[in-house]
């Protein structure tokens, strides 16, 4: 049995610049690009914010659809994030509010 996996999209503001990526761990590889020890794209333009992410039963899907997404025009891929996300929110507050709570009180550190 493969393990599942996800597409998510950073971004550092509304229709600013943006990384498409694949992961098996969304919470672990989010909290690295926030941390700085992600990839060196999202380090260099300040992509913190998640703005979108899809989950794959299996990671071979995963991968196929960040291919395709990395194809896709930016205005595509906005039309995408604005489906589901109009305002661009930091989707990581909503969505991981343990790990959130644990930044505030512990800036600079990962969790785990």
């Amino acid at each position: 049995m493969t393990k599942g996996g996800w597409v998510y999209i950073m971004a550092d503001r509304y229709r600013g610049g943006i990384y498409v990526g694949v992961t098996a761990d969304l919470v672990r590889r989010v909290q690295q690009h926030r941390d700085g020890a992600g990839s060196e794209h999202v380090l260099r333009h300040g992509l913190t914010r998640i703005v979108h992410a899809e989950r794959f039963d299996e990671i071979l899907a995963a991968i196929a659809r960040e291919k395709q997404l990395k194809r896709w025009r930016r205005e595509w891929k906005f039309a995408l994030i604005e489906a589901h996300n109009p305002d661009w929110r930091d989707l990581w507050d909503d969505w991981f509010p343990v790990h959130r709570a644990q930044e505030q009180r512990d800036p600079g550190s990962s969790p785990g």
